[in-house]
């Protein structure tokens, strides 16, 4: 990598995070620019679509998301825990969005918290952004991300995000005003972030 990395013409990473990373962990001579992932905001302009909700939320309930590859890092059972905080306070669904190594894990600590018959799972799906504008939250509890595009994303879609602080995701989510962010694994911190919003 980093042989690759230093004969390279140039070299961008997507975010400041990743890029002090990647000197760190690597002998990198060259200069590393930082372009953020983007997205087409015209591909998310669609908006709520009043009958897809009530599909999900026959009863009115809030909806929170999480969209990912359900590797360890992504913390899906954080989701699970959260939803589970949220949901005793609040009448709500979860939607899952994404497949991975962790799926079965989810699926034994959704019937353990007595949670599954509020969460839809809806696999891989090509276009998320038919989606998203459904949900009120959005869940990322991360252990790591070198940028957080399902939490721009999120946003495009006018959805808050609840995330944790780490690598490239405060560069993207601002505390305060595009959602909130916690320590990872500060499940309760995450829980009480989205009863705020």
């Amino acid at each position: 990598i980093t042989f690759a990395i230093n004969q390279s013409d140039a070299v961008t990473a997507v975010s400041e995070s990743l890029k002090q990373d990647t000197y760190q962990y690597f002998k990198i001579t060259k200069d590393i620019h930082v372009i953020p992932n983007f997205i087409n905001l015209e591909d998310y302009k669609s908006g709520v679509n009043p009958c897809q909700r009530k599909t999900y939320a026959p009863y009115g309930e809030k909806l929170l998301i999480h969209i990912s590859n359900f590797r360890k890092v992504k913390r899906v059972d954080d989701v699970l825990r959260i939803f589970g905080l949220v949901k005793k306070k609040i009448p709500s669904k979860l939607i899952l969005i994404g497949d991975g190594p962790e799926r079965s894990h989810i699926e034994r600590l959704c019937r353990e918290l007595d949670t599954c018959g509020d969460i839809h799972s809806l696999g891989k799906i090509v276009s998320p952004e038919k989606i998203l504008p459904v949900a009120d939250l959005f869940l990322l509890p991360s252990e790591t991300e070198s940028f957080g595009l399902a939490a721009l994303e999120a946003m495009a879609s006018r959805v808050p995000v609840i995330s944790t602080n780490t690598g490239g995701i405060p560069e993207v989510n601002k505390q305060g005003y595009s959602g909130f962010m916690s320590e990872v694994g500060d499940i309760e911190g995450m829980a009480k972030n989205a009863l705020f919003i």
